[in-house]
C-alpha cells in the first residue's frame, strides 16, 4: 500500500505523518501543494499545521492549492483521504466533508491529551478499533469547534458518519464531534492527532490503530 503526504506552506506535522506511515508499511511520499499531479497512491494524508499561516480562515487558502484538484479526483474515484487537524479544516473548506471548523468556544489554543469515543468502526480508518471504546489522543488546535446545520448533523448521525466524539468536549463542537467521514466512507477528517500517539515512547499507542486499520483495508 502506498501513501502521499501533502505539504502546504505552514504544515508542521508532515514529517510526523511520514514517519508513522512509513513505520506502518504505508510507503509515504511527500507531495508539494503546488504540484499539479499525484503519484499513484492508495492513501492521501493532509497533515496538521497552519497552512498559509491560517490567514483568511483555517484551511481556506490550502483548499484552493493546485494539488487539491487531484486530491478531489482521488477521493471521487474511491481513494482514501485522511485529514488531521488542519487537514480536517482543509477537507471541509474543499467540500470533501460537510460542516466547518470554528474558533474554539473559549477562544484559546488547546494542546493536551483528550479521550475519544469510537463511534463508528464501519470505515477503513476505524475498522480495527472496538465500537464504543475509549481511546486517548492529543489535540493541538485553535479552530476545532465543529459546526454544521441541524439537517447535516442529523444526516451524519443517521448515516453513521461520525467516527469519533470527545468524551469531554474541549472546544464546543456540536454533538461532541471529533472526527467524521463522508458518505462513501473513504474520506475521514479528525481534529485529534493519531500520529502523535502511535508509539509508546510518545506517550500512547491508541492512534496507531488507525494506521493499522488502513493497512488492513
Amino acid at each position: 500500500m502506498k501513501s502521499a503526504v501533502i505539504v502546504f506552506p505552514g504544515s508542521n506535522c508532515d514529517r510526523d505523518a511520514k514517519t508513522v506511515l512509513a513505520a506502518t508499511g504505508l510507503a509515504p511520499v511527500m507531495v508539494w501543494h503546488g504540484d499539479a499531479s499525484l503519484p499513484k497512491v492508495d492513501l492521501v494524508m493532509l497533515p496538521g499545521g497552519f497552512s498559509y499561516g491560517d490567514y483568511l480562515r483555517s484551511g481556506a487558502m490550502a483548499a484552493h492549492s493546485p494539488i487539491m484538484r487531484e486530491v478531489k479526483v482521488h477521493a471521487e474515484k474511491g481513494g482514501l483521504v485522511l485529514g488531521v487537524c488542519n487537514g480536517f479544516q482543509v477537507l471541509t473548506e474543499a467540500g470533501l466533508l460537510p460542516g466547518i471548523l470554528l474558533r474554539n468556544q473559549r477562544l484559546k489554543f488547546i494542546c493536551r491529551e483528550v479521550s475519544l469515543k469510537v463511534v463508528s468502526v464501519a470505515t477503513p480508518f476505524t475498522k480495527k478499533y472496538t465500537k464504543g471504546a475509549t481511546i486517548n489522543v492529543p489535540v493541538a488546535h485553535h479552530d476545532g469547534n465543529y459546526f454544521a446545520d441541524d439537517a447535516t448533523l442529523k444526516s451524519l448521525q443517521d448515516k453513521d458518519q461520525i467516527a469519533f466524539t470527545y468524551v469531554e468536549n474541549p472546544n464546543g463542537s456540536q454533538l461532541n464531534i471529533a472526527g467524521i467521514c463522508n458518505k462513501a466512507r473513504n474520506v475521514l477528517g479528525m481534529m485529534p492527532h493519531p500520529e502523535r500517539h502511535s508509539e509508546a515512547l510518545l506517550g500512547g499507542v491508541d492512534g496507531a490503530t488507525l494506521f493499522t486499520s488502513l493497512l488492513a483495508a
